[in-house]
This record gives C-alpha cells, structure tokens and sequence, in this order.
C-alpha cells in the first residue's frame, strides 16, 4: 500500500457529483486510406490484447486504518473492457454531436472501486475521423503529465504498431534519486523548516518584485458556485498567426495566447453589460517537472498569477499589460533556490486548493478569477495505428467559483484549445471561441 501525497489526496476529499476531478482530452484522427468499415473495432481489439497495466493505472483510493483517501491499492486484474469502450454518434454526426457527447463523458464521475481512467472511442463522424475522449483523476496525473503520456503512445511513423497507454515501456533517464516523495505539500513543509529561506522567499518574491498576489481579482460572472454538468467547446488556432504577433510586438507566445483569452473574456462579459472597472487575474499553471521528466504519477505544479488587463480597450496596450505581468512574476521564480521555489509556489496554490474546500465559492472576492494553462505539445505530424492525428484538445477542471477554465496545448501547426464550462452557468460558452477569434484578430490588425 502506498501512501497519497497530501495535494493528490485533496483533489480525492474535495471531489463530488458538483465538482468531477478528473483532467481528460478530446483527441480527433483522421483514419488510414484503406481503412475498413471494421477498423475502429480491429484497433480496440488489438489493444486490449495486451492485458498489462503499468501501475498508475492500477491504482485505485483504499481505506486505511477506517480512513479513505490516504493510501493507494494496485488491482491485481483489471477489466481492460470496462475502461477502454466504444460508441458512435447517431447520424448525421456533426461536431456538435461529438461535444455534447463529450460533455457528457466529462461530467460523470470516474468509479472509485476501479483504477481512475477511462477511454473512449467514438466512431460515425460525418467527415470520416473518429475521436477519442480520455480521462484521469487528477490525483493520479496532471495536465503535462497527461499529455506526456499521450504523446507516447503516438508515432511519427504511420505503419508503427499502436501502444496502448495502459502498457507503454518504461523510459529510463540518468537521474539523482528524488528526495522528495511528498508531492508539492511535502516540498513546502521541508522548505518551511528553513525560516531564513522563507524570509528571503517572500522578501524577494512579494516585496522586491510586486508579485501579483490572491484576492486582488474582481468578483466576475464566472465566480460563482458551480453544479456538476460539463459543457464542453474546443476549436484550432494557427501557431503562425499567434507567431506574427508575438514576433511584431516583441513579447511570447503564451503572452500573446493569454492576451487573447483576456481579450475574448473582456468580450463575453461586455456583451452581457458584466465587464468590472478591475482587471480580471488568472492563475496560470506552470509545471515543475524537468524536460526529460517521466513520471506520470502525482502532480507536479507551481503557478503565477497574471494580470488580463480586461479593464484596457486597446489590444496592443492589454498585451503589454500582460506580458509585463508575466515577466515580473517569472522573474521571481528565477531569483530563487529550489526550497524558495516551492515556498511561493504553496503560497500562490494554496487558495487554489481552499477552493476545493465545501462553500469557498461563496467568499466576497474570489483569489483569481479563471485558471489558463497551455501546456506543451508535439510540433510534428503524429499517428496511431496509421491514423493521423488532426486535434488534441485539453479538457480541464472548473472549480468551484470558477465556472469555466481555457487550456490549451500545441499540435503541428496549430494551438488546439479545451473550453470547459459549468453547464449551468454558461449555456452558451461556445460564445468563448467567437470571442478568442475577435481577440486574435484586433491583436493582429494593431500590429500590422
């Protein structure tokens, strides 16, 4: 039996029928030029041939010592069948379709008597691609984590025979031996026995540099208690264009995507007379793995709380804002030693964490007021089992309080992002994309 790390086994206590805690993808393929009328079945059951399971995804929460949550146990078997399904859209198989369904997939809860995963293939696609919906508790991965492991199981050859996820081969990598086996809270308690290092931290971190702190967001319509239903939508944007504005106005391409979604954020809540005179802040994930990094058990995660500047009207200026805000957060985590690190990281997560505490919605003035992550992708064209992969959109985690979170990720030559909304209070966050397209474009024309 293995013991939870303290911010896994909160994502396990804090989760319920209101608040799913799992991370999960939209994946869309374009299958093989002879692919036949049987393929989708012929490659699933190819899969499932191999029967061996890695142990992350046997796991699944036991109850030690008469409390649930704190330990892990590994199935000995498990029911390959019951975790990897299949499906088809009725006709006529629009996009639409596949997003409801996916919605669907995303608001129920994983079983907690079985390993936390799930994969889905769904066929019938009126332009000839299936899609695969994936999930897992986000106690067991995160989001780089998440698509690390995606990514291997894809090939940048077409005739390559599929990996399952399940059972993919260990890659060794020359490493010290990790001291740390307590996660980002058992960082955060040996970086507390160093008073003089927390003194410099917050010296350095919160006084020198201005960090953006919690609690300086406007309440929003976002920032609200949220039920359990998903809606989901997703869209493509070419990494080119984000590249000529990042290129015209000397700033970065995660600048350039967060000033967008500032932009189409200050759009939505103008179109509903909602915009507040504050700027709206947004806590910004930023992993703390290594490159060579490839361990996909736990959560490995700092963050920086960025200014939107939605309270700008000029594209170009709201752009600066933010990348001026990133910058000097950035900077405070490059001045500091790895236990300082950890130190500001816990104090910029830990009313993330609050947030998954039963009735912190309902606070007066909400620590940030939505989450963006863009997390790395693959640049070159990918396959599996000879079908191409045309999209890989992230689908995310809305807190409560936090009715909608944007992540994104790389695929080729695009940035493919994830919208994932409280179905409730944003019946129409396909609305969002419109206004990510709006924002794009005005950067776009200013910098002409």
């Amino acid at each position: 039996m293995e013991f939870i790390a303290p911010l896994d086994a909160l994502f396990l206590l804090a989760e319920s029928r209101e608040h799913p805690m799992h991370v999960g993808s939209l994946q869309l393929f374009e299958p093989p030029e002879d692919a036949g009328p049987n393929y989708l079945r012929e490659f699933r059951d190819t899969l499932l041939a191999d029967q061996t399971c890695r142990p992350t995804f046997r796991k699944r929460p036991a109850t030690w010592l008469g409390a649930p949550q704190l330990a892990w146990t590994q199935d000995a078997e498990v029911d390959l069948d019951y975790h990897v399904k299949r499906s088809a859209l009725p006709a006529p198989g629009r996009m639409g379709q596949l997003l409801d369904h996916a919605s669907t997939l995303h608001s129920a809860l994983l079983d907690r008597h079985r390993p936390l995963w799930e994969l889905h293939f769904v066929e019938g696609l009126a332009d000839g691609r299936f899609a695969l919906y994936s999930k897992m508790h986000h106690a067991l991965i995160d989001g780089v984590s998440a698509q690390r492991l995606l990514r291997r199981t894809l090939t940048t050859e077409p005739s390559n025979a599929p990996m399952p996820p399940w059972n993919l081969p260990r890659k060794e990598r020359a490493r010290a031996p990790r001291k740390d086996r307590g996660g980002l809270l058992g960082g955060l308690a040996a970086a507390s026995s160093s008073t003089a290092a927390l003194m410099k931290a917050t010296r350095t971190g919160l006084l020198q540099q201005q960090l953006t702190l919690p609690f300086e967001a406007p309440r929003t319509l976002f920032n609200v208690p949220i039920g359990g239903a998903r809606t989901c939508a997703v869209r493509s944007w070419s990494m080119d264009r984000i590249k000529q504005v990042k290129k015209a106005t000397g700033t970065t391409v995660n600048d350039v995507v967060l000033a967008m979604s500032a932009g189409a954020l200050r759009g939505y809540l103008l179109e509903r007379d909602a915009l507040p005179d504050k700027p709206m802040i947004a806590l910004v994930p930023m992993s703390l793995r290594d490159a060579d990094d490839t361990d996909t058990q736990g959560v490995k995660i700092a963050a920086l709380l960025c200014n939107l500047g939605t309270d700008i009207a000029d594209p170009l200026a709201r752009l600066q804002t933010v990348s001026e805000s990133t910058r000097r957060n950035k900077e405070v985590y490059r001045s500091l030693t790895p236990a300082q690190t950890l130190a500001v990281a816990g104090l910029m997560l830990s009313p993330m964490a609050a947030m998954l505490l039963p009735g912190f919605a309902s606070m007066g003035t909400p620590p940030f007021n939505i989450v963006i992550s863009n997390v790395p992708g693959a640049r070159e064209s990918l396959y599996w089992n000879g079908s191409r992969l045309d999209a890989s959109y992230p689908l995310s985690i809305p807190l409560d309080g936090q009715a909608v979170n944007i992540t994104l990720t790389s695929n080729g030559d695009n940035l493919d992002f994830g919208l994932v909304g409280c179905r409730r209070t944003l019946p129409d966050l396909h609305r969002l994309l419109d206004h990510l397209e709006d924002s794009l474009a005005a950067m776009e024309d200013a910098a002409a």
